[in-house]
């Protein structure tokens, strides 16, 4: 594209300048030659924004329905693809996205995450293979770590499943080590939490074993009590945070927490951050801002794993995001099928909506609320993330001259009523229509190419 001078915007250090782009790179204005010019005065630039958590819902060799189904890329039997995932990030502000494994088929060996490079080839942000700690996502036999780290890979997960067996989990890290990769958790213990789990506990009565009545409507489900099939107790997850914990002091291998929910999980991480074990965190948008409440409804958009908690565990996980105990934000994106959603509350799929709305809500939820400045953002949601998951020699760096010219633009005081049908992305499970939000990002760059960008910005 031609020279683009955006002038007079802020940096996330509050400084105002004008910055250049030639090329991929950051240059300097002075040296541009009839650059397009963009009026940024009130804008924030942000270097460009890392998911670390992302279901792209397509391998490297087809795009998959939930429920099976196959079909090209503008079937509507397709929950997501690549391509539609990665236009949904850029609109969010996303200039890198990590791919998680649990794809059909899973991408646990080494053909599967190059056949995944080559179909992201043209993408709208540059997609990050995750590989699959165990075969299949079965949890038990280690899936071909080193073949996948051969093709790049460094950040490895089973997300959607815990992996239960600890010995297995101990030598994962063991061998992920080695090249100093990083296992990332779905800490979520089956035994406690099993395949219905879907409501926290508190949302029914918790006297074991007595006749109660439900404390809101019963979405279908019989069973009441803490020790119900379809409850998500808090407990489920620090338990498998703390072991986590553990074993990574004891290997020495970088582990990370996906979507930490609960106020004891945050507990478990200071205890062990102050120890000096290598583990990181992050909170999806979704537990900052919703809460238990809205499960009232049975409204299965609000169904999501681990599930919405209630005010105080909300309160925690956002203290702990602006103290650092929780490292990143990370959107946990989730598109599903109409079929996969209109179910009985225990039968439908867990997931949301994450990557276009990710940076309105931490604006809501965080910088509204004194809790994080714009540096602050810049660092959770790009710099830190970039540097877990080893991308930090051409994301989220400085806006600096002789840089990668990967940003985003964004008005931070523009508001919007959240319509799911203006989704860039297939799907139209989003707990947030209707709500009124912050709409901030107005251009993408990634290496100089404009990802996203916004009709109301003209240059």
């Amino acid at each position: 594209m031609d020279d683009l001078l955006i002038k007079d915007v802020t940096l996330p250090s509050g400084i105002r300048t004008d910055l250049g782009v030639h090329g991929d790179r950051l240059a300097d204005p002075s040296a541009l030659v009839q650059p397009r010019v963009i009026d940024a005065s009130g804008l924030i630039a942000l270097p460009g924004l890392v998911d670390l958590h992302t279901h792209l819902r397509e391998s490297g060799t087809t795009a998959f329905g939930d429920s099976g189904e196959t079909g090209d890329d503008s079937a509507r039997s397709v929950a997501e693809t690549i391509a539609t995932g990665t236009a949904a990030a850029a609109k969010g502000g996303f200039t890198a996205v990590f791919a998680m494994a649990n794809t059909d088929p899973v991408t646990d060996d080494a053909v599967r995450v190059q056949a995944l490079l080559r179909r992201s080839m043209g993408a709208g942000a540059e997609v990050i293979p995750v590989g699959a700690i165990t075969r299949g996502l079965e949890g038990v036999v280690l899936s071909e770590i080193e073949a996948m780290h051969t093709e790049g890979v460094t950040y490895f997960s089973d997300d959607g499943r815990c992996v239960m067996d600890a010995g297995l989990m101990r030598s994962a890290l063991l061998r992920i080590g080695r090249f100093g990769g990083v296992a990332a958790q779905h800490a979520q213990d089956h035994s406690l939490a099993g395949d219905t789990a879907c409501f926290p506990d508190g949302f029914y009565s918790d006297k074991v074993g007595q006749e109660n009545r439900p404390l809101v409507p019963p979405c279908q489900v019989p069973e009441t009590g803490w020790d119900s099939p379809t409850c998500w107790p808090r407990v489920a997850e620090s338990v498998i945070v703390a072991r986590d914990a553990q074993l990574a002091r004891d290997t020495g291998t970088h582990v990370h927490i996906c979507h930490v929910s609960t106020a004891e999980s945050v507990e478990v991480l200071r205890w062990a951050k102050s120890r000096g074990i290598p583990i990181t965190a992050e909170v999806t948008p979704h537990h900052l801002l919703l809460g238990s409440d809205l499960l009232a409804s049975c409204d299965t958009r609000y169904k999501v794993n681990p599930p919405l908690r209630g005010p105080e565990d909300r309160e925690a996980v956002r203290l702990a995001l602006a103290d650092g105990t929780i490292d990143v934000v990370a959107t946990d994106h989730a598109s599903h099928l109409p079929v996969d959603k209109d179910k009985p509350f225990p039968e439908a799929k867990p997931g949301m909506m994450g990557l276009e709305y990710a940076l309105g809500i931490v604006i809501e939820t965080m910088v509204t609320t004194g809790l994080l400045d714009w540096s602050d953002v810049a660092d959770r949601m790009s710099v830190v993330p970039a540097r877990i998951g080893g991308i930090s020699a051409r994301q989220g760096r400085p806006l600096e001259i002789g840089e990668p010219a990967t940003l985003t633009l964004i008005d931070p005081a523009r508001r919007a009523i959240v319509n799911k049908d203006n989704s860039l992305s297939l799907g139209r499970n989003n707990p947030y229509d209707g709500m009124d939000l912050p709409d901030p990002v107005l251009l993408t760059l990634w290496s100089g190419r404009v990802t996203y960008r916004d009709p109301a910005l003209s240059f």
